[in-house]
């Protein structure tokens, strides 16, 4: 599917705010309120929106945010994925290239609780050996 400059600046407007209502998208973007409905059936029928999410404070999400970069055996990526899965204090990982092969986002309330994840994951079948990384802020945040 094609995305032009309209698609563009529509999604930056989401991306700002997802809840924005379609007369005010419609208004910020100089088009006919009919129009913008059409583009955003369109973006969402065709996956380019996959879906609308709620996106906490930090206050309201656990205080401890960590990365952990994990080396794993060759072959033995579907047991340690079923192990992260497992795991409530793993909230994204990603397969890399280089000298680790996933890269995993934690969060934590204590640090007694990201240490026991650490540990679970140190302690997986398949884990060859870990590096972590605890957040300290976030100067830059991107997501929408």
């Amino acid at each position: 599917m094609q995305i032009d400059q309209l698609d563009q600046a529509l999604l930056s407007l989401l991306q700002e705010n997802a809840r924005m209502p379609v007369a005010v998208l419609a208004r910020r973007l100089g088009l006919a309120r009919t129009t913008v409905q059409a583009r955003l059936d369109r973006l969402e029928e065709t996956g380019t929106i996959a879906g609308y999410t709620v996106r906490l404070t930090d206050a309201l999400r656990a205080p401890l945010r960590a990365t952990a970069l994990v080396s794993i055996e060759p072959r033995s990526a579907p047991t340690v994925l079923a192990r992260l899965e497992s795991l409530p204090g793993v909230r994204t990982v990603h397969t890399t290239s280089g000298r680790f092969d996933l890269i995993i986002g934690l969060e934590a309330t204590t640090t007694e609780e990201l240490d026991d994840t650490l540990d679970r994951i140190g302690e997986a079948k398949g884990v060859k050996g870990s590096e972590s990384l605890i957040h300290l802020s976030t100067k830059i945040d991107r997501r929408g």
